[in-house]
C-alpha cells in the first residue's frame, strides 16, 4: 500500500475507533447499565453522569499507563537487577538491590556528567529566559516586530540534531592555511592571525559552545510566552508610572517584571526540565568526549553501547529523580497562576 494511503487509512481508523468507542461506551452505559427509565431513573441518570467523564478519560489514562507508567516501573525493576546470559543463550535478570546505583556513584564519568548538567542548569535557563524577555520587550516596540519574532522563533522548528549539525559547521576547523568554512574559525583566524582551533575539543569552553545551541533554540520559546505575558499587563499601571515620571528602564524592571514574575518562573523551570534531559546536541556534536558528558548521554552509553541495562536504568532513575522536584514545582506554579 502507498505510504500516503496507508497514513490516511491509519488516521481514519484512529479517528473512527475513538468515535466508535465513545458512542458504544455511552450507549452501553445508558441502555444496559444505568438506563434512564423506570422507578430508578433519577438515580441511574446521576450514576451514569458520575461514570461518563471516566469513559472519556479512559483512553488517555490507558495511553499514559502503557507509555509512561509501565516504562517507569520497568526501568525501576531493571535498575535493581543484573542482566546475565546463561550458557544456553537465554537471559535472566538477577536481583542485586542497589548495587547498580553504587556502581553509578563510583564512576568518575557519572560525576563529570552530573557536574556538566549542573553547569547547563546555571547557564542555559538564565540566558534563554533573559534573551527571550529582551526579545519580547524589544520586538513589541518596533513596526516589524512580527517578522523579528518569526526569525527568532524559527530555531524552535528545527530538531535538536538538525541544530547540532548547523552549529557543528559553525565551529568547523580546516587545516592551517586552508579556507575556513566554520564561521567562528574564519573570524578568529582573520582577526588574530593564529591557526584555527578545534573548538569542541577544548574542555570547559566546549561545554559553553554546546550550550549556545540550546540557548539559540529555547530563546524563541521564552520570547513567545513572555511576549504574551507582557501584552497582558494592564495599560493603566504603565500609564500611571509614566505620569509619575518613571523612565523606560524603571517601567520595565519595577512595573512589568514584577507583574509577569510567575510567567518568568514557569518559562525558567520549563527550560530547566529540557536541560536536565539534554541528549541530542551532545550526542551529535561531541558524543560526550572531551569532558562534555551529560547524564542522558551517559545513560545512553550504558544502555546501548555497554549493554549494561542495570546501570543504564539506574542512571535513568537518577535523571527522573532530579527532574521530579522541578516538575512538581512547575505544576504548582502553573496552578497558582491559573487561580
Amino acid at each position: 500500500m502507498h505510504p500516503a494511503l496507508l497514513g490516511l487509512v491509519t488516521i481514519i481508523m484512529g479517528v473512527g475507533g475513538c468515535v466508535g468507542y465513545f458512542w458504544l461506551s455511552n450507549y452501553v452505559l445508558d441502555t444496559f447499565i444505568y438506563p434512564p427509565r423506570g422507578k430508578n431513573a433519577g438515580r441511574n441518570i446521576n450514576r451514569a453522569n458520575i461514570i461518563r467523564p471516566w469513559l472519556f478519560l479512559f483512553p488517555a489514562l490507558a495511553a499514559l499507563s502503557i507509555y509512561l507508567a509501565y516504562p517507569v516501573l520497568e526501568t525501576i525493576r531493571l535498575s535493581l537487577t543484573e542482566r546475565v546470559t546463561q550458557p544456553d543463550g537465554s537471559t535472566v535478570y538477577d536481583f542485586v538491590g542497589l548495587a547498580n546505583y553504587s556502581q553509578v556513584m563510583a564512576e568518575p564519568k557519572f560525576w563529570e556528567a552530573l557536574g556538566n548538567n549542573m553547569l547547563w542548569l546555571i547557564v542555559v535557563p538564565a540566558m534563554s529566559t533573559a534573551f527571550g524577555l529582551l526579545a519580547a520587550q524589544l520586538t513589541d516596540r518596533i513596526g516589524w516586530g512580527s517578522i523579528a519574532k518569526s526569525l527568532i522563533f524559527m530555531p524552535m522548528a528545527i530538531s535538536f540534531v538538525g541544530a547540532a549539525v548547523i552549529w557543528k559547521l559553525v565551529y568547523d576547523a580546516r587545516p592551517p592555511g586552508a579556507e575556513q568554512i566554520g564561521v567562528l574559525n574564519a573570524i578568529y583566524v582573520y582577526f588574530s592571525g593564529n591557526d584555527p582551533q578545534q573548538w569542541l575539543t577544548i574542555p570547559i569552553w566546549n561545554s559553553f559552545l554546546l550550550m549556545i545551541v540550546l540557548v539559540w533554540i529555547q530563546t524563541g520559546f521564552a520570547m513567545v510566552i513572555l511576549s504574551a505575558a507582557l501584552r497582558g499587563i494592564p495599560e493603566e499601571t504603565i500609564e500611571a508610572a509614566i505620569v509619575d515620571g518613571a523612565n523606560p528602564f524603571q517601567i520595565f524592571f519595577k512595573i512589568k517584571i514584577p507583574q509577569i514574575k510567575g510567567t518568568i518562573v514557569v518559562v525558567w523551570t520549563t527550560i530547566t526540565l529540557t536541560v536536565l534531559k539534554v541528549f541530542d546536541i551532545v550526542f551529535a556534536m561531541t558524543n560526550g568526549q572531551w569532558q562534555t558528558q551529560v547524564l542522558a548521554n551517559y545513560m545512553f552509553d550504558k544502555l546501548f553501547r555497554s549493554n549494561d541495562w542495570g546501570v543504564g536504568s539506574a542512571a535513568a532513575i537518577v535523571i527522573m529523580i532530579l527532574v521530579m522536584p522541578i516538575l512538581i514545582w512547575n505544576v504548582r506554579n502553573v496552578r497558582q497562576e491559573m487561580r
